[in-house]
């Protein structure tokens, strides 16, 4: 099964229009980037066929032969562009002096590039600079609750049902698609370990040559068991015996990795907020309940309100990210400790305070700029997440 993806109106969008942007695509290693290039060429190829033209392969670049067709070569990249009438490649970060030739591609031949990849080319290299104002960006990132019920059969009266019913298993397996295929407990959390340990570790590891593999998987580890708390990098880094600036450096690469999201701490002058620090949180609870190795049913576990918090804002957070949306999130807190879980605050500078309820429960009035106010909990979660940007932007 094929899961049909958000992002794909917009891919087709791009590919109906004379947009010769290059169009990159970043997200998780499995995330379905692979998947949807297939998708894009399995089309592409059709229409070539009826019209005599060239197949569109996908240039992979995990294969230092595709890597080499890739240069800045005038002739070598002419063949290229005749040939196929659209450009695919994966896995452009492997080959980040490919900026040079995708923009000659771009500069001199009208031909579509669509580029996946686990690790944004501009994060590698200095020469992304020079691509300024030639592309478009898109995120495919683990499945979103939108993306799950569009591809689930279910009729409008199961609805709520079938919402209650998945809550759960996202917040202990997450949203992987092929973690979402698999129908044993066992064959989830195998799986999941092979893509911590095989795409998301060894992944970053060797791509950033990184010296400590041991220290990689504590920092994580660490802020997986603070979700829903501010995290202090000074402490980490006292607790593994390590350098400060190494720990940064090494959350930052998670972040540019599409594993872990920051959230920052709203300041405003009308009352300065107490925090400095930055929450984290996990694009996918799966990988971060295999660092904790806690697969228990959410009634066992005393972690179940920050997996609950994570749940809820990773899927704001993904909704943003797949509509590229224009918006802004941060937590507030107040020198006292009352605290707000989640701000989304628009380009007008208008606010929504979202509070996190695992049950239902009453709100409180401390954000100090005029508001509007919304609670979210397990019974009302996924009537309230796909209404929030939509109402919110229209204000």
């Amino acid at each position: 099964m094929q899961y049909k993806r958000t992002i794909e109106k917009q891919i087709k969008k791009y590919l109906s229009k004379k947009d010769y942007k290059i169009l990159f695509i970043w997200g998780p290693r499995r995330s379905g980037k692979t998947t949807l290039l297939n998708k894009i060429s399995k089309q592409a190829n059709a229409q070539s066929a009826s019209g005599g033209q060239t197949k569109n392969p996908i240039f992979n670049f995990d294969l230092q032969s595709d890597q080499d067709k890739f240069t800045p070569d005038y002739q070598t990249l002419e063949k290229i562009a005749l040939n196929h009438s659209i450009i695919l490649i994966d896995e452009v970060q492997n080959h980040p002096e490919s900026t040079l030739p995708l923009k000659i591609l771009h500069d001199q031949f009208k031909v579509k590039i669509i580029a996946t990849g686990s690790s944004e080319l501009k994060q590698k290299t200095k020469k992304f600079d020079s691509l300024s104002g030639r592309f478009k960006e898109l995120f495919c990132l683990p499945l979103s609750l939108g993306e799950i019920k569009q591809n689930t059969k279910i009729k409008t009266y199961q609805e709520k049902e079938f919402y209650q019913q998945i809550q759960e298993k996202i917040q202990i397996f997450g949203n992987y698609p092929e973690i979402w295929k698999a129908k044993k407990e066992d064959e989830k959390i195998n799986l999941l370990q092979n893509i911590f340990d095989t795409y998301i570790l060894k992944d970053i590891i060797n791509i950033y040559k990184l010296k400590n593999t041991k220290l990689a998987k504590d920092i994580l580890t660490k802020i997986a068991l603070q979700l829903g708390s501010e995290v202090s990098l000074r402490e980490i880094a006292n607790s593994l015996q390590a350098n400060v600036s190494t720990v940064t450096s090494y959350i930052e690469i998670f972040i540019k990795n599409y594993v872990l999201f920051p959230l920052p701490s709203f300041k405003t002058n009308l009352r300065r907020a107490v925090s400095e620090n930055r929450k984290f949180y996990f694009y996918d609870l799966g990988i971060r309940n295999i660092l904790v190795k806690d697969f228990r049913s959410l009634d066992l576990r005393p972690d179940k309100g920050g997996v609950f918090e994570n749940f809820i804002i990773s899927e704001i957070f993904k909704n943003k990210k797949n509509n590229n949306y224009k918006l802004n999130l941060y937590f507030y807190r107040e020198y006292g400790g009352k605290e707000i879980d989640l701000v989304l605050e628009n380009y007008k500078k208008n606010y929504i305070c979202v509070e996190i309820k695992s049950k239902k429960d009453k709100s409180q009035k401390i954000f100090p700029i005029p508001h509007q106010i919304k609670i979210i909990n397990s019974q009302n979660y996924f009537k309230i997440i796909p209404q929030l940007p939509a109402s919110f932007l229209a204000s």
